[in-house]
């Protein structure tokens, strides 16, 4: 996955053991050996996750967590806080403050790395939702307002009715949410005009060994529940379990003798995450589909297009990543018009936007902003990566025939894409230019005989 970790800690033996640890796993690192340090760092270089320790020499941690999660500027960063003190006390006040995970040391690596890869990821697919909303307000359309909290409802589920029944016994006095004891099969069932859980607090240990980890599984396949929070419920010691039940998509790892009121906070936090996600979720898919798509491929639609790309570039500016761009146009297009029809045409667009989309991560824009013409812009890639995507999208179209309706047989399909860059640290980055030569470089594809990926010349 890799991204850029801030190590924050006093002691600079810890700091090159960190460093060590998250370079062999492909993350990029900074250091900082103050709270006041820490506090520079991140909003100057805005990083993808912080890791800090309780103990600092000017500023106390949970302080510098604190203050990080006040600043408009750094809040959205996560952190992970350590400490060499197994102390509870300490452990909700740095979850108070906003941390999102608290390790004791000495770190215990594979569990360690599989909470930064959730953490991660759990960023990044908050940051492309609100990259979304900040391009939905910016086109004039207002965000969804928040509404009345309802009670979250929480579903706890365990093997036997005694522990369920501890459990939502000792957790009741803590939440004000509908707590909801269930069996495995419960979890699973689908009520007919009821909501599902927001969060399912799962024994890892259910029927068998495991069970727990397929519940989560299975739970995340189904529509009703792919969304819904999962907290999974371990012994302490279970390294390798916890680390597969976050690499599966665990939210949370809850340990199994922690106190009441710590599940509690991490139950509220998870609701919290949960419902800012629903609400840019309902923004992004109900609200605004008719004005920013287009009806026939269900892509995004020029309009969108451009005000994504803009924010898109301020982005890369703030984190000085790059970003790719490319132009497609079908080969040829008004021939198949001419000769089977537009009926064939418009099935021609849909096919090659459905293979188009299918190729792409779901971060990456992907829109139709004209006839037989598409965009593609794709999220911190630089020209290596790009080129190859955009070479597995014309063998995409080319490779495979599309079949036409009306028993109109099938027809080969072939593009050309023009690719350019957007590089971060040379000043403001202009997406009018970038699409000048991403469509210079396009039809020097087009004169170079069609059917290949050109790259413009800023991209070189």
């Amino acid at each position: 996955m890799g991204g850029k970790i801030l190590i924050a800690d006093d002691v600079a033996t810890n700091r090159i053991v960190l460093k060590v640890k998250l370079g062999a796993a492909f993350y990029e690192t900074m250091q900082a050996a103050s709270g006041a340090e820490t506090l520079a760092n991140a909003r100057a270089s805005r990083p993808d996750l912080i890791l800090l320790d309780v103990e600092m020499p000017d500023i106390s941690g949970i302080e510098v967590c604190r203050t990080l999660k006040a600043d408009p500027v750094t809040r959205d960063i996560p952190v992970v806080m350590v400490t060499a003190f197994r102390d509870m006390d300490r452990k909700m006040a740095a979850l108070g403050a906003g941390a999102d995970e608290v390790f004791w040391k000495p770190l215990d690596e594979v569990v360690l790395l599989a909470r930064l890869r959730s953490i991660l990821r759990a960023r990044e697919a908050a940051a492309e939702l609100g990259l979304r909303q900040h391009t939905y307000r910016d086109l004039g359309f207002a965000e969804p307002s928040e509404g009345f909290a309802r009670p979250a409802k929480v579903a706890l589920v365990f093997r036997d009715a005694v522990t369920r029944a501890k459990w939502a016994s000792e957790l009741r006095p803590y939440l004000n949410d509908r707590l909801m004891p269930m069996e495995p099969d419960e979890a699973l069932a689908d009520p007919a005009g009821a909501p599902p859980p927001d969060v399912f607090v799962i024994g890892a240990d259910l029927a068998e060994s495991g069970g727990g980890l397929r519940l989560m599984s299975e739970l995340r396949s189904r529509h009703g529940t792919r969304h819904a929070a999962i907290c999974v419920v371990l012994p302490a010691g279970a390294a390798d379990t916890a680390a597969m039940a976050l690499d599966l998509g665990a939210n949370d790892i809850i340990e199994l003798d922690a106190d009441p009121a710590e599940i509690a906070l991490r139950i509220r936090m998870q609701v919290t995450r949960k419902r800012q996600a629903d609400r840019l979720r309902e923004s992004l898919e109900d609200r605004l589909r008719l004005a920013l798509t287009d009806p026939l491929t269900g892509l995004h639609n020029r309009r969108y297009a451009t005000a994504h790309l803009a924010r898109m570039a301020e982005r890369a500016m703030e984190t000085g990543r790059t970003f790719a761009l490319m132009v497609l146009d079908l080969d040829r297009f008004k021939t198949i018009n001419d000769t089977y029809g537009h009926a064939s045409g418009d099935a021609v667009l849909a096919e090659v936007a459905r293979r188009l989309s299918t190729r792409l991560r779901p971060v990456d824009l992907l829109a139709r902003i004209g006839g037989e013409e598409f965009l593609v812009a794709l999220p911190d890639k630089g020209l290596g990566e790009a080129s190859a995507v955009a070479e597995r999208l014309r063998r995409a179209l080319a490779d495979r025939p599309i079949t036409l309706p009306h028993g109109q047989g099938s027809l080969s399909v072939t593009s050309s894409i023009g690719l350019a860059i957007g590089q971060a640290g040379a000043g403001r980055i202009s997406v009018e230019d970038l699409f000048h030569s991403a469509d210079k470089a396009l039809l020097a594809a087009k004169h170079d005989g069609r059917n290949q990926v050109t790259i413009g010349r800023s991209a070189a």
